[in-house]
């Protein structure tokens, strides 16, 4: 079986953040996409809220994703 190109297939918007939290912690993830969710009492829940009613947010946070994994 092929593996599809798309290097997002598969993968959840809650792991993705889950990823990127871990990596860059809230503070640095607000660094990178400024957005409120992020900066005040922060949380998976209420960020995943956010960014599957917010497309260029989702957008911003699988592009890092996305940078932050081919990297390693």
């Amino acid at each position: 079986m092929d593996q599809s190109p798309d290097p997002l297939h598969g993968i959840t918007l809650e792991k993705i953040l889950t990823v990127l939290v871990e990596h860059y912690g809230w503070q640095g993830l607000a660094e990178y996409v400024d957005v409120r969710c992020f900066k005040f009492d922060p949380s998976i829940k209420s960020s995943l809220q956010f960014l599957r009613r917010t497309p260029w947010a989702r957008t911003k946070v699988e592009q890092l994703y996305i940078r932050l994994i081919s990297e390693s």
